[in-house]
């Protein structure tokens, strides 16, 4: 977590002297709107310089856009950020303005930084976890893995005040918070499948139950094979490394208004199996195909630290898929946990069979609501791109929720259609389905496959695949994991 102190209060601009001061301005066709005040201490103080750098860098306020100058008085340097049209403003485009100033400040070398935006009417509670949520974000380097690194965190920034903002620190509170979660999840992410195995993911999950006084239980391969878990363990069979199945249980104090289940695939290095992943770029990445699991943890540690009235049940079955004598051959058949049986045509599909029993196991909970997030297709990739994840329900009312809940959190999901008549690609002649079909909708049929180990509770299903990793800094996601779902899913309980 970025050792970065943030603060607000009304403190006037002309009133705070620092390195760096971030100023938000909203776009229009007669020019900028700038917040209160600034054309006047520009005019008497400043010797017009804001005006002058709007002017010579054609400055017009977009979305996302930054220009940068030398002050050099109480406040050392100014940096312009764009926030677009009014009638477009949104939270989002705030949290994303707040990380633009920051990486700019960073760049430059400020230690201490202020935030002004012009008046708008979004809350200003909602505002400041916003900008908070994308400063303390945008601030996080994950430099664990790297040698002589002189700054612990890869970051300058100390200290960030949002000017024109009374104090309010539990929303800077929920937003350390839910920042928090998020880089739990980066960072699990992040670390090679040699630090992050199935042992490792148990691990965070204790770590988690002892700090926040969470029910935890973590079942081997004895309890599983009792459990009747054979879809997971056929994976599980070839690894030399333990498979672990993670039930982490936070309860609110008194009666909770609904109980969930949060489900991520947890299979934390895929060589393919004997379907051997044949593209170096592809299996050298592997280790992220745990990034549901790591959403799961991340949003597990967030939401016991807010303490909603809610239930939730945090599961991961855990494992890798690998090669030895004991692998997964093409054509074999499993026995899922709720007896289904499943023929093996693909052994690089592993994910949904750790996801077939631990839905069977979530739907055995009496529940209001499961939710499961998976890596679990390239399909989704050539559908959506990795920005943007995909989610299939038969449940109208949970799809309104967590388009809500992705809404408010900035997090970008599609919903896809379960389109019935691809189930028929899942058909086998001696099994009660394959665990793939047809190319053509892949990820669709993957899903239409979870959806039979699900029988009485609402469900949905996260497609996640493009999202977990960014090959480029952009927003507040600096080169590498996201942490994405983790902000989508406490927006969920919370709500």
């Amino acid at each position: 977590m970025p050792s970065l102190q943030l603060s607000s209060g009304l403190t006037p601009i002309s009133g705070w002297s620092g390195d760096c001061l971030i100023l938000g301005c909203f776009q229009t066709d007669d020019g900028i709107v700038w917040p209160a005040g600034i054309e006047a201490i520009d005019a008497s103080d400043w010797e017009g310089a804001i005006a002058e750098l709007a002017a010579e860098t054609e400055f017009k306020a977009k979305a996302g856009s930054t220009a940068a100058t030398r002050i050099g008085r109480a406040i050392r340097k100014v940096v312009l950020v764009g926030l677009g049209k009014a009638d477009k403003f949104a939270t989002e485009i705030l949290r994303n303005a707040a990380a633009a100033g920051l990486r700019k400040a960073n760049s430059l070398k400020a230690k201490t930084v202020a935030f002004a935006f012009p008046d708008s009417e979004l809350e200003a509670e909602e505002c400041l976890q916003a900008m908070a949520e994308g400063v303390l974000l945008v601030a996080h380097r994950d430099v664990r893995f790297k040698s002589g690194t002189e700054n612990g965190n890869g970051c300058n920034i100390e200290s960030a005040v949002f000017l024109g903002l009374e104090p309010n620190e539990p929303a800077l509170a929920r937003a350390r918070e839910v920042a928090a979660g998020t880089i739990l999840a980066r960072e699990l992410v992040a670390a090679p499948a040699n630090i992050v195995t199935p042992l490792a993911l148990a691990d965070a999950a204790r770590a988690i139950a002892v700090e926040y006084g969470l029910d935890v239980e973590v079942l081997g391969w004895a309890e599983c094979e009792a459990l009747g878990m054979g879809a997971f363990l056929g994976v599980a069979q070839a690894s030399d490394l333990p498979p672990q199945f993670i039930h982490l249980t936070y309860r609110p104090v008194g009666e909770p208004k609904r109980r969930l289940a949060i489900i991520g695939k947890g299979v934390t290095f895929d060589s393919g199996g004997l379907n051997l992943k044949t593209s170096m770029a592809s299996i050298g990445m592997m280790k992220t195909d745990m990034g549901g699991a790591a959403a799961t943890l991340g949003a597990a540690r967030a939401i016991a630290a807010l303490k909603p009235n809610a239930e939730v049940h945090f599961i991961v079955a855990a494992t890798e898929n690998m090669i030895s004598g004991r692998a997964l051959h093409p054509g074999d058949i499993l026995t899922a946990s709720n007896q289904k049986t499943i023929e093996i045509n693909n052994t690089d599909a592993e994910g949904r069979l750790t996801l077939a029993d631990a839905l069977v196991f979530a739907d055995k909970l009496e529940l209001d609501a499961i939710v499961d997030l998976a890596t679990l297709t390239g399909a989704i990739m050539v559908a959506l791109g990795k920005r943007i994840s995909g989610l299939f329900t038969p449940d109208e009312a949970l799809a309104a929720e967590l388009k809500a809940a992705a809404e408010r959190s900035g997090e970008q999901i599609w919903q896809m259609p379960l389109e019935d008549s691809y189930a028929e690609s899942l058909s086998s002649v001696v099994a009660d389905m394959k665990n793939t079909g047809s190319r053509d909708g892949g990820s669709i049929s993957a899903a239409l496959f979870l959806q039979r180990f699900v029988d009485k509770t609402p469900w949905a299903h996260l497609d996640i695949a493009g999202t977990v990793w960014t090959d480029k800094d952009y927003s507040y996601h600096n080169k590498g994991a996201t942490g994405y779902g983790v902000r989508t899913l406490v927006e969920w309980v919370l709500a």
